[in-house]
């Protein structure tokens, strides 16, 4: 399964994606085009920006990461048992 097919699947669940880098980015996939998956931050980790309204009130706005460079996806229920 690719990328693109896994991000549509888990679309509106908490993720952890690690880029090819090492980055992680964690959050809930809110949306998912051919080349991007943006996700809206959890935790804290404000990469995105802060705003007001974005997807139902207060809450830290979406940010891009390129399906290219995505190295692996895991959900983020996961990590917490």
């Amino acid at each position: 399964m690719n990328y693109y097919d896994m991000c549509c699947r888990y679309k509106g669940r908490t993720v952890t994606i690690t880029d090819k880098a090492g980055k992680q980015h964690c959050g809930r996939i809110v949306d998912v085009t051919r080349t991007h998956v943006y996700i809206a931050p959890q935790g804290g980790r404000n990469l995105g920006g802060f705003s007001y309204g974005f997807y139902g009130g207060w809450g830290y706005r979406p940010y891009a990461v390129p399906l290219a460079f995505i190295g692996g996806l895991a959900l983020g229920a996961a990590f917490f048992w």
